[in-house]
C-alpha cells in the first residue's frame, strides 16, 4: 500500500523532469483513438515501444510482466522479447537505472509511469489525451541543454527520445502582450514577438509593434513544422504513438476493459430483473384497493 501511494504521489508531481510552469500549458490536446484500448494488436505494439523506448529510464513498478498475458501475450513471448531487466514474469517493470545515477545525470529521478494516465488526466481532456499530444509535439530547441523542447511541456527536460522515428521539426511561436508607458504604466498598445526555430534548432527572433485597426488579444500560439528525416510518416508516427499510449493507459487500469464487459452484463441483469419485479408488484397489489 505505501509502495502504491508512493507511486501516485510521484505520477501527480510530475512526468518527465522540467518546469514545473509547463504543467499549466494552454496548448490544445488532441484526442487520444480510445479504439485503440480495446486493440489487443496495437497493445501488443505498445509494450513494444514501452520496454523499447520508456523503460530504460522510466519505471513501471505498480505493473507486473505477467499482466501481459492479459493482452494476449504467452509467458515465452513475454519472457523472450520483453524483459530485459528481469528473470521472471511475476516481477514488476522496474529499471536498472540507480536512483544515485539518475539524480547526477537528470537532476532528479524520472517519474515512475504506473499511473501517469490517470495523474495526467484535468479538465482539457484524459491523461491518454495529455500523453498523445505531448509524444507528438516536440520541436528542436538548440538553446536546450538536451536540443529539444516541447509545445505542450515548455522547458521539458526529457529529450525527444523518438526522434528516430517521427523526424527533426521547427516551431513558431507568437507571443502578443500588451504595452505600457514606463512612467504612468497607462496602456498603450501591443506588441508581437515571433521566435521560429528551424528544423535544427537555431533560434530568431523579431518583435513588433501590432498597427492598424482591431482588437489583438495578448496570449502565446506555438505552430509547429513539419517533421523531417524521420522513419515514419507523420500518420504512421501518430499510429504508433496511440499504440504506446493505449498500452501506458492499460497500465493504468488493467482490469478497466474486463470491468467494462461485465458491466454490459450487469446492466442487462438489472433490466430483466426491473421487468420482473415490476410485474411481481403488480400481482401482490393487484386486490389491494
Amino acid at each position: 500500500m505505501n509502495k502504491l501511494l508512493s507511486l501516485s504521489v510521484a505520477a501527480l508531481s510530475a512526468l518527465f523532469i522540467g518546469s514545473a510552469q509547463a504543467a499549466g500549458s494552454d496548448y490544445p490536446l488532441d484526442r487520444f483513438p480510445v479504439e485503440k484500448l480495446t486493440d489487443q494488436a496495437a497493445l501488443q505494439n505498445g509494450a513494444k515501444l514501452f520496454v523499447n523506448y520508456c523503460l530504460n529510464c522510466h519505471g513501471a513498478s505498480a505493473m507486473r510482466y505477467n499482466r501481459l498475458r492479459d493482452i494476449g501475450l504467452t509467458e515465452d513471448q513475454i519472457r523472450r522479447n520483453l524483459m530485459f531487466t528481469a528473470t521472471k514474469v511475476g516481477e514488476p517493470m522496474t529499471v536498472a537505472l540507480r536512483a544515485d545515477d539518475a539524480k547526477g545525470w537528470f537532476g532528479a529521478l524520472p517519474p515512475d509511469l504506473s499511473l501517469i494516465a490517470r495523474a495526467r488526466a484535468s479538465q482539457s481532456g484524459t491523461g491518454s489525451d495529455w500523453l498523445y499530444t505531448y509524444l507528438r509535439a516536440y520541436y528542436r530547441d538548440a538553446t536546450r541543454t538536451t536540443g529539444w523542447n516541447n509545445a505542450l511541456f515548455e522547458n521539458v527536460g526529457m529529450p525527444h527520445v523518438l526522434w528516430d522515428l517521427q523526424g527533426s521539426r521547427g516551431a513558431t511561436i507568437e507571443d502578443v502582450r500588451e504595452v505600457r508607458d514606463p512612467k504612468t504604466n497607462a496602456p498603450t498598445g501591443f506588441a508581437r514577438t515571433v521566435v521560429s526555430f528551424d528544423v535544427t534548432g537555431l533560434r530568431s527572433e523579431r518583435t513588433e509593434k501590432i498597427e492598424g485597426g482591431g482588437h489583438p488579444h495578448a496570449g502565446k500560439t506555438i505552430k509547429l513544422g513539419k517533421p523531417e528525416g524521420g522513419q515514419l510518416s507523420a500518420p504512421d508516427y501518430d499510429k504508433q504513438i496511440a499504440d504506446l499510449v493505449a498500452f501506458v493507459t492499460y497500465m493504468s487500469d488493467p482490469t478497466a476493459a474486463q470491468r467494462t464487459r461485465l458491466g454490459v452484463w450487469v446492466l442487462l441483469f438489472l433490466t430483466i430483473f426491473t421487468v420482473f419485479a415490476w410485474h411481481l408488484n403488480r400481482v401482490y397489489w393487484k386486490d389491494v384497493k
